[in-house]
């Protein structure tokens, strides 16, 4: 069944875009003055279902040992530097596993013009609570320490993470509200209420999930974010707990939508989230739509 609410609340004010305005004189184009974080092509579906975005991608590794709160990890990021700086995320594995686990996602969401982070956790057993910790640690390294740290635009920073490394992602989210957008997947959290949280938030969950089930995960989480902010729930159709250890298109999807109209301000992506998708891989969509 699709289901869609529609909440309405005011986008906070792109001062970011008036400041550009400023400097760039009269002449600016006015889509660049809009969306002054625009990078890559306007999107397609098909586009974004393809298996890489537009921008090529290279990695490099963060030993555990040159890591400052948390296991090191592997960051993906464009190759090209003639788009100015890009937004970055840090992406949390779940229990007991690895980032390889779910590496796909990394590759992927740096084709699309950002700089990725999947980190190995202290220890595979850490609980929501410190992986949350060690994402902010993880994005402070990417921003202070790493070598594509002049590749990265500070002030545009997100989260994601598998099971507990989503619930760690919603826990980061609430404790730095600086943050532009968390992507949850199949979140696992004991802590069932989000009322402070203000950061843009896209929870995707799995129908037939029996880890996390999203009637006692997914689906409170995303009802007890304030109507104030801005969030989706995107359930996918019969999908289990280890959706996101393969490559999942809706996911991916979502999920750079999301993060281009959020980390990015590029409004080319809001149909993607408003009305969102349908489909027979979609068992139930949410949303704060309109957005501002």
């Amino acid at each position: 069944m699709h289901r869609t609410s529609v909440p309405s609340r005011a986008r906070r004010l792109l001062i970011t875009a008036a400041a550009v305005a400023l400097v760039a004189g009269p002449g600016a184009v006015a889509a660049q003055a809009a969306n002054p974080y625009e990078r890559g092509p306007a999107p397609t579906l098909s586009a974004l279902q393809a298996a890489r975005g537009p921008y090529a991608v290279s990695q490099t590794s963060v030993s555990r040992l040159s890591a400052t709160g948390f296991g090191g990890g592997e960051i993906y990021y464009p190759t090209t530097t003639a788009d100015g700086t890009f937004g970055a995320i840090a992406i949390s594995p779940g229990f007991t596993a690895y980032w390889s686990s779910i590496s796909w996602l990394g590759p992927r969401l740096a084709s699309h013009g950002f700089v990725v982070i999947g980190i190995e956790t202290n220890t595979t057993s850490d609980q929501p609570g410190s992986r949350g910790a060690q994402l902010l640690a993880a994005l402070d390294h990417l921003t202070q320490r790493s070598s594509v740290r002049s590749r990265i635009d500070p002030s545009r920073l997100a989260v994601a993470g598998h099971s507990m490394g989503g619930g760690g992602s919603l826990e980061a989210a609430s404790s730095r509200p600086s943050l532009q957008a968390a992507v949850p997947l199949a979140p696992w959290n004991t802590d069932k209420t989000w009322s402070e949280l203000r950061v843009p938030t896209l929870i995707i969950g799995g129908e037939s999930d029996s880890i996390a089930s999203v009637s006692s995960h997914s689906i409170p989480f995303y009802n007890s974010i304030p109507a104030s902010a801005e969030k989706a729930y995107l359930e996918l159709n019969n999908a289990s707990h280890f959706f996101p250890q393969s490559t999942n298109t809706p996911t991916a999807v979502q999920a750079v939508a999301w993060l281009k109209r959020f980390v990015d301000d590029d409004t080319r992506y809001t149909p993607f989230i408003c009305p969102g998708p349908s489909g027979t891989a979609i068992s139930d969509y949410r949303s704060s739509c309109p957005i501002g």
